[in-house]
This record gives structure tokens, sequence and C-alpha cells, in this order.
């Protein structure tokens, strides 16, 4: 991610995501609620844990915080009358290169959002937040003490590139993701990387929270069951498109593109499913697919007016602040402005043909 609140930032350009995460509320607020009595069952004393996986920084960070205290005001609002606040200690999760100081200068925000559009002042639950830094693929807690998950826009992210993909023993060229032309030994080296790390990340999140302990996870995800038409094959292949333009410019070297693959893998709800029943760990919820606009834009807004040059430019900008680092490592910082207005180019193309939207895999579990 692109640290800060600049104009290339991830925090000023994830509107895809918080439009997420809104949708995501009701399913959000019962998952509280029901981690929320889970706490009050142990007795005086203690406090209701919640870890936010891969928060990132800006807006959409403090959205989950304020959305998770809101939540929990209610619960407290429909208990009897004196009864004592249950203290929250919230934890913020993620890579050590994330940008926590951004989300400890706006931590002051929290209270606001958490007021925001409501008639009356509630009563906001005492609550602590702390910065978690590390890999969610690795453990983070103590046994059995945490007893609400969230996670959003992560888990589509794997923990590396397959190994064969990474050492070039194995190539997808042209592309850094799954694509039309990528050979079926890539997709299964895919597939079977999102299958290792999902039941790590369920084995491990299985331990850290208490009996009947809850998680709400929101990632990318596709509808069809065929890799190749997955929606985010479009996403990235509109980028590998605009790189290659930059190889037949000569201002990048094909070996270099060739060699650059995301740890990425977007699974059908089946897929996901599937893990999850062989985890023998959780029992489902609720789990569901809607869909986003790539520009982050109104449902409401008329499909006329989605996929212009304004939606194009912006699609550009949100993938640049998620990705930007991870090219300019690979091809160097200086390709990124010109390969990002080929990309808002060839994204404009794409829209005024298909609506493409972004597939959004909501799941809450609760642990056996």
């Amino acid at each position: 991610m692109t640290r800060g609140d600049g104009e290339h930032s991830y925090a000023s350009n994830s509107r895809a995501q918080e439009k997420s995460i809104l949708k995501t509320r009701p399913v959000l607020h019962k998952a509280v609620a029901a981690a929320h009595a889970l706490s009050l069952s142990s007795g005086p004393g203690g406090a209701m844990v919640v870890a936010d996986l891969g928060c990132s920084s800006g807006p959409n960070t403090l959205l989950v915080v304020s959305e998770v205290i809101k939540a929990v005001a209610d619960c407290r609002h429909e208990l009897a009358t004196g009864s004592q606040p249950q203290h929250v200690q919230f934890f913020l999760n993620d890579l050590p290169g994330n940008d926590f100081n951004l989300v400890f200068q706006s931590l002051e925000l929290i209270k606001l959002a958490a007021n925001k559009d409501r008639q009356e002042e509630p009563l906001l639950p005492p609550y602590y937040v702390a910065g978690l830094p590390g890999s969610f693929y690795t453990r983070l807690f103590p046994d059995r003490c945490v007893h609400l998950f969230h996670s959003s826009y992560c888990l589509m992210w794997r923990s590396k590139v397959p190994d064969e993909l990474a050492s070039g023993a194995v190539l997808n060229e042209g592309n850094m993701y799954i694509w039309e032309t990528t050979p079926p030994a890539v997709v299964a080296l895919y597939r079977r990387q999102f299958q290792e790390d999902l039941s790590l990340f369920l084995t491990l999140r299985h331990t850290e929270l208490v009996s009947g302990g809850h998680m709400v996870l929101t990632f990318l995800g596709r509808k069809s069951k065929d890799v190749l038409r997955g929606e985010l094959s479009y996403t990235w292949g509109l980028l590998a498109q605009a790189l290659q333009s930059l190889v037949k410019e000569g201002r990048v070297e094909k070996e270099k593109l060739d060699s650059f693959n995301l740890p990425f893998y977007v699974p059908s709800v089946d897929e996901v499913r599937d893990v999850i029943a062989q985890s023998q760990a959780f029992d489902v919820i609720h789990i569901q697919l809607f869909d986003v606009k790539w520009d982050g834009g109104d449902d409401d807004v008329e499909m006329e007016d989605y996929g212009g040059v304004e939606s194009s430019v912006s699609v550009a900008r949100s993938i640049r602040a998620v990705v930007g680092p991870l090219i300019a490592r690979h091809f160097g910082e200086h390709i990124l402005d010109h390969l990002f207005e080929l990309y808002a180019k060839n994204v404009a193309m794409h829209l005024q043909k298909v609506k493409t939207k972004y597939p959004v895999i909501l799941v809450s579990l609760q642990a056996k």
C-alpha cells in the first residue's frame, strides 16, 4: 500500500473498500452482538477483545473501529439500566510497513465517527486501541483470548508468490496474475497457494479465538467457476497490457515483466466453503457474494455514467495505491506515472464495453 494521505495514497483512494465495509454493516453488527454476549458471560473484570486484521490506514480503518464501537454501544443500550459497560480492547493489525503513525494520529476521530448520524449521544463503551504489526499468516495472539476477528479486502492476498513462479521454474509470460493466456500449471499453483493460506489462517485464528468466538471476513472473489473468467483477471490483465506497452516502448525489459507475479488469488464461494469445511473448526453463520463498482461509485448512479474518464482515472488511482509500491520495487518508480496513464485508458476502453464490478465475498464464522 502507498503510505500517507497524499494524492496517490491508499488512504485517499479506497472508496471501493469503504463501500464494501458499509455493505457488511448488518452482518458485522450481529457478530459484534454475539461476541459481546460471549465476553459478558466470562464474568466481570474482563474486556471484549476485537482485532481488525489487515487494517491498513486512513478513513476505512477508523470506519471499522467506529462501527464496532457503535454496535457495542447498541448492545449496552439493550441491557438493563445501571449495568456496567463492557470495556473493549481493539487491536489494529497489519504488516510492519503499514502507516501506523497515520492511524494513531487519527484515533481522536473515532468518537466523532461513532456518533455520526445519531439523534442522541450514545453511551459509548470504554475502549482502547493498540497497533499490532505482523502477518496474519502467523500467530498474533495467545491462545483463546480474542472474541471477534474482522478483516476486509485482505484475504485475497497470498502469503507469498507460489515458489515455482518466484523461482522462474514456471513462467506466466506477459502476465502478473491469471489471464486468458495463463498456463493451467500456473492456475493450479495459485489455487494451491490459496488453499494452503486460507487453511493456515483458519487454524491460527481458531487457536486464538475463545470458544464460540466470531470472525467477519470480507475479500474479493469471483462469480465464475472458471478461474480464467474471474472479474479480477480483467483488473490485473489490463495492467499487464499497460506494462506490455512499456515493453514495446523499450521502457521495461520483457524479462522483468515475465518475472513479475502478484501474490494474489480470488476464490469462488465454493472454493471458500470447501476450505472452511476441511478445517472442521468453524460453523458458517452467513456467506454471500455482492458487487461493488470498480470506481467505488454509488449503486444508484446510472450505469451509463459508470465507465467514463472520471471512473477510469479513479480505478487507476485505487490500483496504484494498492500495488504501486510493489511495481516500483520491481520495475523502478520512474515508470509509475506513465504506466497508470496507460492503465486508465485501458480501463476506460474496457468499461465502455463491459460494466465490470468487483465481486466481494462476505463470510461470518463462529468457532466450534
